[in-house]
């Protein structure tokens, strides 16, 4: 999902987090960071659900991309998926002091 997401021109991080679906069970959302010269707009959004669901299947589509300016990560850069999902979902990430930039946690929440 993920590097499906980072094949497109547009995007350098991504990151897809399960959350709650009513309907199915469970859902993905995407959070992205765009390289330098690329704005989020609606049409990319749309691209990017397009791109994963011709890649993967219809099944895998993601219910939301939101864009954002940075992923949490820990200092050795790897991304804090449970920490992203607890913010989208408005949960508390638990202990965050691994995270380089305690910022972003508060970017995925204002990304809904």
């Amino acid at each position: 999902m993920e590097s499906t997401l980072v094949g497109h021109p547009a995007v350098s991080e991504a990151a897809a987090v399960g959350v709650p679906d009513e309907i199915k069970g469970e859902s993905l959302v995407c959070f992205c960071v765009l390289r330098p010269g690329h704005a989020p707009d609606e049409a990319l959004r749309g691209a990017l659900k397009e791109r994963v669901s011709r890649a993967l299947g219809k099944s895998f589509a993601p219910r939301e991309v939101r864009f954002v300016r940075d992923l949490p990560k820990t200092r050795n850069a790897k991304v804090m998926r449970r920490v992203i999902r607890a913010a989208w979902l408005g949960h508390d990430p638990g202990d965050i002091s691994a995270l380089e930039n305690s910022a972003t946690v508060e970017e995925v929440r204002r990304a809904g």
